[in-house]
């Protein structure tokens, strides 16, 4: 049995971050499905933004949509949900066994509306709709901003995956969100069946400590967080609030584990799935450390519900003059930036795109 099987009968799902038109029509993603247990998606601007640079998969559809007057952010989302509601289909039967805990992909909203709540759910509402799956989440950033978008998809019964989680402190608030939509719902005797999943960032505590800390402190700190997330959520479930809530047909809010290749060249290349092993979570990972895993990865203890050491690591940091708190701040706002950049880039993309394609047809 291959490793990925065995993390996924630990309980585990695991999640490709990848999508492309190639990855689709070459029968890779349904392969990866049937033979590495692979049983959700996620997606992101710059997969896209690689996709269409690199290749030609997209370019009649660019140079179609462009002729016919569409806006460069209007072209994306019509490829996007092409690719995106065809890989939902291909995880649908796995939605359907589950009944709707598994089998999900995501897609985001526009990050320039990071500071429109009103907007960010207008958003939120009209891609779910245009999209017409059930298993579809969108993607919104738990940032401050985005926490009041949260919750009132959450009560519209939008699926929300929220992203750009870098602490325990930044979790409860997106699962504060989450209850506060599904308490919403229960207030106006709607259904509570709204699937939400909360993704904590892992690599990137790592990468931002590495030049700061002694050697043996190295890669230490995006896995003390989800240790210490990881407890947090274990209570949450456990709580007579979310208690309350599963009485009337609720479920958890899954803590997903993203960012999670290895950017240290020293470490291992399954450093963080070996290390993140745990019931009832989602690990999303790039297709490298994918298969990555499926070929050596191992098998090792889940993580502790207590947390295990994440407390003590965590003091080391600190005594190493880490403020992890400051961090986790300065690290989200580096990524609701780096999101509007890499937005920026894939509009640009597809601007250029269609430049290059219409000058070709003259």
């Amino acid at each position: 049995m291959k490793p990925t099987a065995q993390l996924h009968q630990l309980g585990q799902s695991l999640w490709l971050d990848n999508i492309t038109r190639g990855l689709l029509t070459s029968g890779t993603l349904k392969r990866y499905i049937d033979e590495l247990s692979i049983t959700g998606l996620t997606s992101n601007p710059t997969i896209f933004d690689h996709a269409i640079s690199h290749g030609t998969d997209y370019d009649i559809a660019i140079r179609e949509k462009r002729a016919a007057g569409r806006s460069d952010e209007e072209v994306f989302f019509d490829i996007a949900l092409v690719d995106i509601t065809t890989a939902a289909d291909l995880f649908l039967p796995i939605h359907v066994t589950t009944d709707g805990v598994d089998g999900w992909v995501s897609l985001e909203v526009s990050p320039k509306l990071a500071y429109d709540t009103s907007s960010t759910v207008a958003s939120a509402k009209a891609l779910h709709a245009r999209a017409a799956r059930t298993n579809l989440f969108i993607k919104i950033p738990g940032t401050p901003e985005g926490l009041p978008a949260i919750e009132q998809a959450i009560f519209a019964g939008i699926p929300v995956n929220v992203t750009l989680l870098f602490s325990r402190e930044q979790y409860l608030a997106a699962a504060d969100a989450y209850l506060r939509g599904l308490e919403g719902r229960l207030d106006a005797g709607l259904d509570l069946a709204v699937a939400s999943v909360a993704s904590l960032f892992i690599s990137r505590w790592d990468v931002a400590v590495a030049e700061r800390v002694p050697v043996e402190l190295h890669d230490l700190l995006g896995i003390a967080v989800a240790r210490q997330t990881y407890k947090a959520y274990r209570e949450l479930i456990d709580s007579p609030r979310f208690e309350r809530l599963a009485n009337a047909g609720a479920r958890p809010q899954r803590l997903l584990w993203a960012s999670t290749g290895t950017k240290d060249p020293a470490a291992s290349d399954v450093l963080y799935l070996k290390a993140l092993q745990a019931p009832f979570t989602i690990n999303t990972m790039p297709e490298a450390t994918l298969l990555d895993f499926a070929d050596h990865g191992v098998i090792t203890e889940s993580l502790p519900a207590d947390g295990g050491d994440a407390e003590e690591v965590l003091a080391r940091f600190a005594s190493a003059r880490v403020d992890v708190p400051a961090l986790a701040s300065q690290l989200q706002k580096q990524g609701a930036d780096s999101f509007v950049r890499s937005w920026n880039d894939l509009l640009e993309c597809i601007a250029a795109k269609s430049h290059q394609l219409m000058a070709a047809a003259r």
